[in-house]
């Protein structure tokens, strides 16, 4: 049988939608070493995705109005690269972090499932509006923040579940009033079953992040607002969605400390501009 982690890796670096999708099916039960003594992750510069769509930096990402058809596809292909570069996430967390407890690489490999169907329903719904994944530039600021965190499973669980996945949660609730304003029904029941789906990956990051705290005997919450200051600055953003975030594990006072440390971060910006 081939190793665990080389068969995550693969799946991690192809760079084919299609295979990729299957190869993240063909992962699902599969159980890593007790050991998790497999050779140590390398970094990844870059995980395996397909030439397009262009990446580029994301001020030159361009904005249209969802009232427009063109709008739609610009919004939808935006989601859907966000979904896509959730696969490479979550498959690269249960390559990288050896030695976890089963659960957490049968968690992210969960979790690399569901991105692999929210991505394929996304990509679905721009060939019905003839349109492509890769039809549009992109950003690649999802896997910076892999690559800045792959030097420790508590940045990761910290950064990405916590703060760049929890961002979808935010937003995703103005996306959908928009597109229902605009009579969008077929994309606004994606958006609803994305949304509810990903209370409970940030839930899954969250509580791991809480285990490895507690390994180390560190306190979750000034843990989180250190690394924030040392990798998140940028990516905190608000208005909060408290409902959701408290659903997908944040704690109350964790919602204070995100309204302080968001305004903090605000001022220190407007002060440098």
């Amino acid at each position: 049988m081939d190793n665990f982690y080389t068969r995550v890796k693969s799946a991690l670096l192809c760079s084919n939608p299609g295979a990729k999708m299957h190869a993240v099916q063909g992962l699902l039960g599969a159980v890593p070493p007790d050991s998790g003594t497999a050779d140590v992750a390398g970094k990844i510069p870059e995980a395996g995705r397909p030439a397009l769509p262009i990446l580029v930096h994301p001020a030159e990402v361009k904005r249209r109005r969802l009232g427009s058809p063109a709008g739609r596809v610009a919004l939808i292909h935006a989601i859907a690269h966000i979904e896509f570069n959730a696969i490479n996430l979550a498959l690269d967390a249960a390559y990288r972090f050896r030695g976890m407890p089963s659960a957490f690489y049968t968690d992210w490999l969960r979790v690399a499932a569901d991105e692999s169907r929210h991505f394929t329903m996304l990509a679905d719904r721009l060939r019905e509006l003839d349109s492509f994944y890769g039809a549009l530039p992109a950003h690649g600021g999802l896997w910076a923040m892999a690559v800045e965190t792959d030097y420790d499973s508590m940045a990761r669980m910290a950064l990405v579940p916590r703060v760049l996945e929890a961002r979808g949660l935010d937003v995703t609730p103005g996306m959908i009033t928009r597109l229902e304003k605009v009579g969008d029904e077929r994309t606004v029941k994606i958006l609803r079953q994305i949304l509810h789906e990903e209370i409970e990956h940030v839930l899954i990051g969250n509580r791991w992040f809480t285990y490895i705290c507690d390994q180390r005997a560190l306190e979750p919450q000034p843990t989180f607002s250190s690394l924030l200051r040392r990798h998140g600055r940028i990516a905190l953003r608000g208005p909060f969605n408290r409902p959701a975030r408290l659903a997908a594990g944040f704690t109350a006072a964790e919602m204070l400390e995100l309204d302080q440390l968001e305004k903090e971060f605000a001022s220190e910006s407007t002060a440098t501009a």
